[in-house]
C-alpha cells in the first residue's frame, strides 16, 4: 500500500488520522515463520539475502508466524536516514560484497504494520487495530525496530522533522484499512521540502519528446576549490522555458568540464555539453550528498 502525495490533515481533522516519520529508503515485507526470515520488495523480488543483519529478526522469536510492512534505511553519523549509504545495500547480490558493505554501511529496518499474524489476514482490519497489535509485539532489535506512531498531533511531528533533518511524515486515517499494490488517499505522504541555489555548468540532449533541447542541466555549487557538481535537474520545466534556457546555454558554452571541485560521474558526463557557470537558480530536492560521491535528489 502506497502513500498519497498531499498536504497535512487539518487540524479540524487531526484526531481522525494517525502520524509516523517518513523514513528514506525502500519497503519491503517481511514474512516470519518457524524462525526463518523472507524479505521481499515493492516489486516482489526476494532480497533476503541482500541483508543478512535481519535473519536474527525471525530467529530470536521462532514460535512467531507474522507479516510486516516495513522500510529498510541505512542512518548515518546523526542517525538521520540516508539513501546514499542505502544504494550501496540495495545494488550487492554477491554474498562478497554483501559481506563488504555490511560493515560500512548497516541497515535498520523500519516496521510499521502489521499485514498477517495467528493465521489471520488483518488487511481489512483498520490501522489502529493493526498498529495496537503491531506495538504488542515489542519488535525491536540490534537491526530492527518499531517506531513510535502518534494518534493527532501531525503538524508538531512535522516540524520536529524539519528541526531534525528528516525527510517529512506519513498521516495515515486511523479507520484505513491496508490495501496492496493501492496508492491511497487514506494515506498522504507530506514531504519537507528543501532548497539550493545552483550554478549551471553543462547539460545533457534530450530524447524523446526532449529530442533537440535540453534533457536534464548538471548544477553544481560555488566552493573555496571551484565548482562541485550535486547532481542533474530535469524536472520542473514548460517547453518555452526549456527553448529560452537552450538559447542562453548556448551563448555559455565551453569546451570543457567547470567542475573543477567534484567532477560529474563518467555516465552523466559522457554526452554533456559544457557551459560557463553564470547562470544558476533554485532547485527542491529531497536529498543532498551522497556517500561516495556528491547527488542530488530531486523532490
Amino acid at each position: 500500500m502506497l502513500a498519497t502525495p498531499a498536504p497535512l490533515p487539518s487540524a479540524v481533522e487531526d484526531r481522525q488520522w494517525a502520524y509516523e516519520v517518513k523514513w528514506d529508503g525502500v519497503r519491503a515485507v517481511a514474512y516470519l515463520q518457524d524462525g526463518q526470515l523472507r524479505l521481499m520488495s515493492r516489486t516482489d523480488r526476494d532480497v533476503t539475502r541482500r541483508y543478512p543483519e535481519l535473519a536474527p529478526l525471525a530467529a530470536s522469536r521462532p514460535d512467531m508466524a507474522i507479516v510486516v510492512d516495513g522500510e529498510l534505511v541505512s542512518l548515518d553519523a546523526q542517525g538521520r536516514p540516508s539513501f546514499g549509504r542505502l544504494q550501496h545495500r540495495m545494488h550487492a547480490v554477491d554474498p562478497a560484497e554483501v559481506h563488504r558493505q555490511l560493515g560500512r554501511y548497516p541497515v535498520t529496518y523500519m516496521i510499521f504494520d502489521l499485514l498477517h499474524a495467528d493465521g489471520q489476514s488483518l488487511l481489512g482490519q483498520p490501522y489502529l487495530e493493526r498498529r495496537t497489535r503491531l506495538d504488542h509485539l515489542g519488535l525491536s532489535g540490534p537491526a530492527w525496530q518499531t517506531p513510535p506512531s502518534w494518534t493527532s498531533g501531525g503538524a508538531d511531528l512535522l516540524a520536529a522533522t524539519v528541526e531534525h533533518g528528516l525527510e517529512g511524515i506519513i498521516a495515515k486515517r486511523i479507520t484505513s484499512t491496508y490495501q496492496p499494490g493501492r496508492r491511497s488517499p487514506t494515506w498522504r505522504k507530506i514531504k519537507n521540502l528543501r532548497t539550493v541555489d545552483v550554478l549551471i555548468g553543462g547539460w545533457s540532449p534530450g530524447g524523446g519528446r526532449r529530442t533537440g533541447t535540453i534533457g536534464s542541466l548538471l548544477v553544481g555549487v560555488s566552493t573555496p576549490d571551484g565548482l562541485a557538481y550535486i547532481g542533474n535537474v530535469g524536472t520542473g520545466f514548460t517547453d518555452a522555458a526549456l527553448h529560452d534556457l537552450l538559447g542562453r546555454l548556448t551563448t555559455l558554452e565551453v569546451p570543457s568540464s567547470p567542475f573543477d571541485a567534484v567532477p560529474v560521474p563518467h555516465e552523466f558526463a559522457r554526452n554533456a555539453r559544457w557551459t560557463r557557470p553564470e547562470l544558476g537558480g533554485e532547485v527542491a530536492y529531497a536529498e543532498i550528498g551522497l556517500e561516495g560521491r556528491r547527488g542530488l535528489r530531486e523532490t
